[in-house]
């Protein structure tokens, strides 16, 4: 399996884009780590370094964009949500402009920089506002594939990822469009929903409770807002229990939109994996994915506690 960066492939796709002139690509003194320097060496005179100024990026975002402009403006996830939240909100998703907020170094697999530059909220926080779209890719490929369709779209977009290599686990050629998830494996015992890096492991998770006997549906959320309920509706109707998984917290992420979801329409035994109400720390990614409960095995374990709270008898089946 091919490992791959989603930030190198979110570089790759604005590099192709820049052939459209209406594309412009804005950043806050992080091109090199965000990867919008591919874009700066294809169409110079329509990249923009604004320096470490956020807040005034999405300001500048906002006026190019409200120009005919379609912008992508870019930087780590901690700045991007937090920062410059209340220009995102005011600047951007309120005229609904045409910019995409671009997040690379989100959830805690950004490691060595610790907790104050480890994204756990930005999900919670992007999908409050309206008008915005959400989105985490699976894999490498499938944020290339993203990159390319939210260019397409006119309106308010934010896409997070990570900052390390990981493995590519969707075709090259995926197919991405916006509020649809994708299953990836059929099962009747346990659905499992992942968002960006989590896919991996819940497909890992399902190929672990496949060996005692428990099929278990992978579904990939790669857009958590607008959410797919439909596909999640359609899963727990054959499986009547859910877990979620997400390097986020479990407050206001994925787990809060599917909970939100099925909590009232078809209530079933749900488990979410993600962080807990907590900070980070500075470590090695690895350690520190399995420090706070974001591998395979945690998905394993949160399976086998919501299949547990099945109700015994099928009482649901019409």
């Amino acid at each position: 399996m091919k490992t791959a960066a989603q930030r190198s492939y979110y570089g790759k796709a604005l590099a192709e884009l820049a052939e459209r002139k209406d594309i412009v690509v804005l950043d806050a003194d992080l091109a090199g780590s965000t990867k919008t320097s591919d874009f700066k060496k294809a169409a110079p005179e329509r990249f923009f370094q604004i320096g470490i100024a956020e807040q005034n990026m999405i300001g500048v975002a906002s006026g190019l964009a409200a120009s005919g402009k379609t912008v992508f403006a870019s930087t780590f996830a901690v700045f991007a949500s937090g920062r410059c939240w209340e220009q995102i909100r005011l600047a951007v998703a309120y005229p609904k402009l045409n910019v995409k907020v671009v997040a690379t170094h989100c959830g805690i697999s950004v490691g060595e920089d610790g907790a104050s530059h480890q994204a756990l909220e930005d999900i919670a926080i992007m999908r409050s506002i309206p008008n915005m779209i959400v989105i985490s890719p699976a894999d490498a490929y499938e944020a290339y594939a993203a990159t390319k369709v939210i260019a397409d779209h006119n309106g308010p977009c934010y896409m997070r990822m990570g900052r390390s290599d990981f493995p590519t686990i969707l075709p090259e050629d995926v197919k991405f469009e916006i509020g649809k998830a994708t299953v990836l494996k059929e099962g009747k015992d346990v659905t499992l929903v992942g968002t960006g890096q989590m896919v991996m492991y819940c497909l890992e998770a399902a190929d672990e409770l496949a060996k005692n006997g428990i099929s278990a549906e992978v579904i990939n959320m790669s857009t958590i807002k607008p959410l797919d309920s439909d596909c999640v509706l359609r899963s727990i109707r054959k499986t009547r229990c859910i877990v979620t998984a997400e390097e986020h917290s479990i407050i206001g992420g994925l787990g809060s939109a599917v909970a939100e979801c099925i909590s009232e329409i078809d209530p079933v035994p749900m488990a979410r994996v993600g962080t807990k109400d907590t900070f980070g720390e500075s470590g090695n990614p690895d350690e520190l994915m399995k420090k706070y409960g974001l591998t395979s095995r945690d998905i394993v374990e949160a399976a086998r506690r919501s299949i547990s709270k099945k109700p015994k008898t099928k009482w649901w089946k019409r």
